[in-house]
């Protein structure tokens, strides 16, 4: 059995969002991916976006962290 644990943290500040990632990150090194490598794989991972939902914009991707064992 896993514990999963899943985010979607806007936030104002970009130090607040970029100290978070960090964390995540660090905490990354003990995550695991299920079932990993077969067809029904769940990879998992880290995304950092600009959001702009609120002003009617795409989001904009500045990063992906997947954690992969293999």
């Amino acid at each position: 059995m896993k514990y999963r644990v899943r985010l979607d943290l806007p936030l104002d500040n970009e130090t607040d969002a970029k100290a978070l990632i960090v964390y995540a990150k660090k905490l990354s090194a003990k995550a695991t991916s299920i079932n990993e490598g077969k067809d029904n794989e769940e990879i998992a991972f880290i995304d950092y976006e600009i959001c702009g939902h609120d002003s009617g914009v795409a989001c904009k991707k500045i990063e992906r962290v997947e954690i992969r064992r293999l």
